[in-house]
């Protein structure tokens, strides 16, 4: 049985060598080039098997580019499927007469598939008429160019052949990767036993920066105070003294210890705002 399917194989495939290329080479041993020569002229049913081989020897730049898009809250595999299908327009659609790489060629036709899913499918975000105007023309301007250039054209080529502004190309490239809003309690990772969200990673306001900022422009202000003044707010607020016992202290009584407290903290008030105050008491 074994040897009977062996021989099967090599009569299967030397049928295929004398059907479609070079006396002893199969389907798979032939080049890009032999195959996309034979695809133009071959039969229908032989288009097919043309074809899957090129498909199949390609899947990998499929898999790379739908991994990509791996964290939009998407299913891989139904991305690969939609990739598929734009790897099979590329195959249908590349001249190989023009001498560019067929996987340079490739790559906009598959990324513009998966792109076009997002848009029509998942998209919840409707992009404005104009980036919507400016994508389908980017769209067929980068197929023509990469098979003309034989690679991938820069944002000032696309903008110089579709005529737009290089705004407008880098607005539209860059609407292609928001295709969905995100949950802020949507799982993002996992620190131990424990999942954090995207709401977790969120900074909020410090109080404390505002009140190192405060701080900083209190210095030079303090500065200008004479000794008596510093001393008052030293030992009002950094040991906590009553009026009264400041009043020992200074030797003053605790009224105008008020008046003074009173006239230090408007004087800092109006520096920090930076308004005029009024004479010294």
């Amino acid at each position: 049985m074994i040897t009977s399917t062996k021989t099967a194989t090599r009569s299967a495939a030397a049928a295929e060598a004398r059907a479609f290329g070079p006396p002893g080479r199969t389907l798979a041993e032939l080049t890009d080039g032999d195959l996309f020569r034979m695809l133009r002229t071959a039969q229908p049913a032989d288009r097919d098997r043309i074809r899957e081989t090129l498909v199949s020897r390609h899947t990998g730049l499929v898999r790379w580019l739908a991994a990509q898009y791996a964290n939009q809250a998407v299913d891989v595999e139904e991305l690969r499927q939609v990739g598929y299908l734009g790897l099979v327009l590329a195959v249908d659609r590349f001249d190989v007469d023009r001498g560019s790489d067929f996987v340079s060629f490739a790559r906009p036709t598959v990324q513009g598939e998966i792109r076009r899913w997002f848009r029509d499918k998942r998209r919840w975000v409707r992009l404005p008429r104009r980036l919507q105007e400016a994508k389908a023309v980017l769209r067929s301007s980068a197929e023509e160019l990469t098979h003309k250039l034989n690679r991938a054209p820069t944002m000032t080529e696309l903008a110089e052949h579709c005529g737009l502004p290089e705004s407008l190309v880098a607005e539209a490239e860059a609407a292609d990767d928001n295709f969905t809003t995100a949950s802020l309690d949507a799982p993002v990772g996992h620190d131990g036993d424990e999942s954090f969200s995207l709401a977790d990673m969120l900074g909020s306001k410090d109080p404390v920066m505002d009140l190192l900022v405060d701080c900083n422009a209190l210095r030079p202000l303090l500065a200008e105070l004479d000794d008596r003044d510093r001393r008052l707010l030293e030992l009002r607020f950094y040991q906590d003294c009553t009026q009264v016992e400041i009043g020992r202290q200074l030797g003053c009584s605790q009224m105008h210890v008020s008046r003074l407290l009173n006239r230090i903290l408007t004087q800092l008030r109006a520096g920090l705002l930076d308004e005029p105050t009024a004479g010294a008491a």
